[in-house]
């Protein structure tokens, strides 16, 4: 697999939008999943809403989600070949408040600029355990950007 410039390079690759949202769409279903407890039950709730209410949209979300999300990692991808070993998503775990403050971010642009104010209902429900729940991922989502830009 060739080197790429920029994690957003990634995404110009031939078919590879579509391999790179299909796999961060199973991540989050593996994270879903492994959840458990109070807060697991709101976010289980959430999900099934929004993809019950909105059928389609939860992909495409995904898939407007992505590039942006890259370019957030940009800059910890970039550090974390500089410093030239470990794996990525032990790196983004060590900064791991950071991180999902930077991947935050995008999803709450996102949720600014929405119309459906049913999604935005839901996404505002679990906003607050967010960041919890991103760092718990990050080694999933470290593995996931290795897996198409290293």
């Amino acid at each position: 697999m060739p080197r790429y410039a920029t994690l957003s390079d990634v995404l110009r690759a031939d078919g590879a939008q579509q391999q790179v949202v299909a796999d961060t769409k199973a991540v989050i279903e593996q994270e879903l999943a492994a959840k458990s407890g109070v807060s697991a039950t709101l976010l289980k709730a959430a999900y099934k809403a929004v993809t019950t209410l909105a059928p389609g949209y939860y992909e495409s979300r995904i898939e407007q989600l992505v590039p942006g999300v890259l370019d957030r990692l940009q800059p910890f991808w970039t550090d974390f070949q500089s410093s030239g070993s470990g794996q990525f998503g032990e790196y983004l775990s060590a900064r791991g408040k950071d991180v999902s403050d930077a991947l935050l971010a995008v999803t709450d642009e996102r949720a600014k600029i929405s119309k459906r104010t049913a999604v935005t209902a839901v996404y505002n429900s679990v906003r607050g355990s967010a960041a919890e729940h991103i760092q718990t991922a990050l080694p999933a989502v470290g593995s996931l950007v290795e897996k198409y830009a290293a």
